[in-house]
């Protein structure tokens, strides 16, 4: 019988306390990040039925939040993908955070940050998100502004345009952002 205690010092109920906010550029990233999308969209908030994929994941840049344990990447714990509509317009799709982890370090709006930051980098004059109402209060924080009510998936949504002078360019997507968990601050 394996006695986990005595390979590993971490207690059972650890919780990670790093988290890189990143493009996905492991093929691990990417289907973690579509098994998250698909927890949340369908499993969880039942907004649609089995599977969430679109179009727009053939284009899409898939951008993670990885739990890391001792400086290396554990587990995608967030996503959110970002998409071209011609060269200055930018949308940003499928924001999901795991639900354990969604009391730790800010990851969803770390995850905007990153997705706004880098299509400000690839040229983006304008960027918009379909944002769940719920959610409208994170992004208006988050200097994004409603433009207009809709109902999409039968779910009442906002179109909402993120602030692009809050939001600096990021070239090294690959390092992306790296955030903490509050109680680790």
């Amino acid at each position: 019988m394996l006695d986990i205690d005595a390979i590993c010092d971490l207690p059972m109920n650890f919780s990670p306390c790093e988290f890189r906010v990143k493009l996905a550029e492991n093929e691990w990233e990417k289907e973690q990040a579509r098994k998250l999308r698909r927890a949340v969209f369908c499993i969880e908030q039942g907004v649609f039925v089995g599977d969430d994929s679109d179009d727009l994941d053939d284009i899409a840049s898939p951008l993670v939040a990885v739990s890391c344990v001792g400086g290396m990447a554990d587990q995608v714990v967030g996503t959110v993908r970002i998409h071209t509509q011609g060269d200055d317009l930018w949308w940003g799709s499928r924001l999901a955070v795991h639900p354990a982890f969604r009391q730790y370090g800010h990851l969803g709006g770390s995850l905007i940050r990153l997705a706004v930051s880098t299509a400000h980098a690839r040229g983006a004059r304008i960027f918009l998100a379909h944002v769940q109402s719920q959610n409208q209060t994170l992004f208006e924080k988050l200097q994004w502004r409603a433009l207009k009510e809709s109902v999409r998936f039968g779910r009442p949504h906002c179109l909402m345009e993120a602030d692009l002078a809050h939001y600096p360019p990021c070239t090294d997507e690959l390092s992306g952002l790296v955030t903490r968990s509050r109680s680790a601050a």
